[in-house]
């Protein structure tokens, strides 16, 4: 019995390597569970309506519903698992991830539903910082550091590309419940094996909290999202949306006038005088933006314009799917050896390739086309991740590398919540009449939206590279280090 307690509290240090590569694995399937529920279920979302009787509205919040939560609590979990070990964090992430789940598969309404799905993305928020951070803390040699982020990183690529394919066959077997079923026993085995394999550790010195910077975050991000998708339903100058952008825009100065007087804030503002920083965050945006809306938009024209079943409509999918598993690794090595401006914009290109391909959107547009323009989506954003990645962190200390690498990611989220939101608002405030008639015309400003996302990307690849933002980010290193 002493054995087996002196081994589940040993320090990194002591870790065999087999036991190292073993924690590795058990932190990507954590990951891997969420990468295949978060692109699942957009092929479930005609399923999901049809069952429940959800309206366009409502499957926005099914989407952007965990994605703001998630992009609200990032920070305050790394934090939390710093503090008081970042084991305990990750289990209890993973168990309300599967408590999320259950309550997810078992809803009988729209609202059900979206109330579950923010339990789970406070599980959800658990996972992916934390887990990074027992990755970081258990492989201390930098080759193999590296080789497991790459592990790490390939397991987003292939979470993406199974995703649609498994969430499509499960909807069309089963139903749509199915997705949620699958995060149940996988979450029961990742929670024994974190017990006994897993090493608690926390930081030598753990952050502050940051209540008020917290709450100035989630209610930013919540009144954004929720004054653009009801944008429509209210009508955008009612008192109800103004008052919700007035309230994000008032978050937003609070937030930033605050966090400049605090010693440890939740968002330093000296990081956002780095313009490859401040460009990664915009990047990230602007990317996951584009991601979030044609995962929205593409799946309900694929099964409600098209009338494919939801295991061909994830089919559809899989090209762009593959091409950023395949690309992800590449751009990774391509900025290790020759910096982020490449691979920025072959993803500006493909991005914006994409989209001009779609705007020519019609109700018969042959799978050719859209094959053709599948591909270039996931040449663009598999090149995506590693430059935003690499910007927001070079440069900066060692001890604030973390934080800088959190606020990237919390970017992500928000890009994605946003995509959804301006997408689906844009898109369907210019339907008239039945969906299968109208989606696929309707949907061409959509994509006119997320052209400018790919040009801005295209823009961010030369802005953050040049002499001038390096020299930023080097004056912003020495001040804050």
């Amino acid at each position: 019995m002493t054995t087996t307690r002196t081994t589940a509290l040993a320090v990194p240090g002591e870790l065999t390597t087999s036991r190292r590569w073993l924690i590795v694995g058990i932190c990507c399937l954590s990951l891997f569970i969420v990468g295949i529920d978060t692109t699942g279920l957009n092929l479930a979302l005609p399923s999901i309506q049809r069952d429940l009787g959800a309206t366009y509205s409502q499957l926005q919040w099914v989407v952007d519903a965990y994605t703001l939560v998630i992009a609200s609590l990032l920070m305050l979990a790394g934090s939390v698992a710093d503090r008081i070990g970042r084991r305990r964090v990750f289990q209890v992430g993973l168990a309300l991830f599967g408590a999320g789940s259950l309550l997810c598969s078992l809803a009988p309404t729209a609202g059900v539903l979206i109330a579950s799905r923010m339990l789970q993305a406070i599980g959800g928020s658990m996972l992916n910082p934390v887990a990074m951070s027992i990755i970081t803390n258990t492989v201390r040699d930098a080759q193999e550091r590296a080789r497991a982020i790459g592990i790490w990183g390939g397991t987003v690529g292939l979470s993406m590309a199974l995703g649609p394919v498994v969430g499509g066959a499960l909807v069309d077997a089963i139903g749509w419940q199915a997705i949620f079923w699958l995060n149940i026993p996988v979450v029961v085995v990742a929670i024994a094996l974190t017990i006994r394999f897993v090493p608690e550790s926390r930081a030598p010195k753990a952050r502050r909290f940051d209540p008020i910077g917290q709450l100035c975050v989630m209610l930013l991000l919540g009144a954004l999202t929720y004054g653009i998708i009801e944008g429509n339903n209210l009508g955008w100058t009612s008192v109800t949306v103004l008052g919700l952008l007035g309230t994000a825009l008032l978050a937003l100065v609070v937030l930033v006038a605050y966090e400049r007087r605090r010693i440890e804030p939740l968002l330093d503002p000296q990081f956002f005088r780095s313009v490859p920083f401040s460009g990664s965050v915009l990047t990230a945006v602007l990317g996951f933006s584009a991601l979030g809306g044609f995962l929205f938009l593409n799946t309900l024209y694929l099964q409600d314009v098209r009338g494919l079943s939801p295991f061909h409509a994830g089919l559809m999918t899989l090209p762009m799917a593959a091409m950023t598993a395949i690309c992800a690794p590449i751009s990774g090595r391509i900025v290790g050896s020759r910096g982020p401006r490449l691979p920025m914009i072959v993803a500006g290109v493909g991005i914006s390739t994409c989209a001009a391909i779609l705007m020519t959107l019609r109700s018969d547009t042959r799978y050719a086309v859209l094959v053709v323009a599948y591909l270039a989506f996931g040449i663009g954003f598999g090149m995506l991740n590693a430059p935003i990645t690499n910007s927001a962190v070079s440069g900066m200390p060692r001890a604030q590398a973390g934080v800088a690498a959190a606020i990237a990611s919390t970017s992500r989220q928000i890009g994605t919540a946003l995509g959804v939101a301006v997408f689906g608002a844009i898109t369907l405030g210019q339907l008239n009449g039945p969906v299968a008639a109208g989606l696929a015309r309707a949907s061409h400003l959509g994509w006119g939206v997320m052209l400018g996302c790919g040009l801005g990307v295209l823009a961010m690849a030369w802005l953050t590279t040049s002499g001038w933002a390096l020299r930023t980010r080097d004056l912003v290193g020495a001040e804050i280090g």
